[in-house]
């Protein structure tokens, strides 16, 4: 059980300057920040809160775990308080995109901190890293309208984000997913059926916790083909950005 950790900062660096190419990945467009000088130094910063606030709770995550109370789960003593600091110190917005509230550095650079989060506390750095893969699908193949309402608290931290993938007759077989998505037609839609296995599927340290289900619209192909993503929030968001009923 890990209760300390110590970042390998100097092969981290050696891999990012060396290997990897950051100083090259700097030149490009837009990531011009991104230099060999400020890696070091965004290292340095997360080395930091990896030892001292990651990897101290790790033994309660394992020892204590989540606690459920009439439908509400609250994660292990410390998870809360590490991760409203780890919103407020912008570890959340790092590779995200500037015009959603993110910091725009490269992949190659949030990957490397990432590492310092999963080496110090995989079950912490398991809530992050999934809603940054839900920011990424959305942000790339979502309608205009749901970026602005769901992004900005995404990279924020303030809403978290899911994948929901199993279901009891389908593991890592997509093809045999039968959750249904019927069109309500108001633009939303209805979705049925039952998903297990969904990692912070549930808590209490966010407002919100934003859904990416996979389903089947009733005309769909068979296989994976067929299957869509949607977006079902923990809360549906009112037209002013306001959360409604859960």
């Amino acid at each position: 059980m890990i209760t300390s950790y110590t970042a390998p900062q100097r092969d981290m660096l050696f891999v990012l300057n060396h290997l990897a190419g950051l100083e090259a990945v700097s030149q490009l467009p837009g990531l011009e920040d991104a230099t060999p000088d400020m890696a070091a130094a965004i290292l340095d910063e997360a080395a930091k809160f990896a030892a001292g606030v990651l990897a101290p709770i790790n033994a309660s995550g394992d020892l204590q775990g989540c606690r459920w109370d009439n439908g509400v789960v609250t994660p292990a003593d410390g998870f809360a308080d590490a991760y409203a600091s780890f919103c407020e110190t912008g570890w959340n917005a790092m590779p995200a995109q500037p015009e959603f509230g993110g910091q725009g550095l490269p992949s190659l650079v949030s990957s490397a901190v990432q590492e310092m989060w999963k080496s110090a506390n995989m079950a912490f750095a398991l809530c992050p890293m999934l809603t940054l893969g839900a920011v990424n699908a959305i942000a790339e193949h979502a309608s205009d309208e749901l970026k602005a309402v769901y992004l900005p608290k995404m990279v924020s931290g303030e809403w978290t984000g899911t994948m929901n993938l199993t279901e009891p007759n389908a593991g890592s077989d997509l093809a045999a997913v039968r959750s249904r998505a019927v069109p309500a037609g108001d633009g939303s839609y209805r979705i049925s059926g039952t998903k297990i296995f969904i990692t912070w599927g549930e808590h209490d340290m966010a407002e919100n916790i934003v859904h990416l289900v996979l389903a089947r619209l009733p005309d769909a192909p068979e296989g994976v083909k067929g299957i869509s993503l949607f977006i079902v929030p923990k809360y549906l968001v009112n037209a002013d950005g306001s959360l409604g009923a859960r």
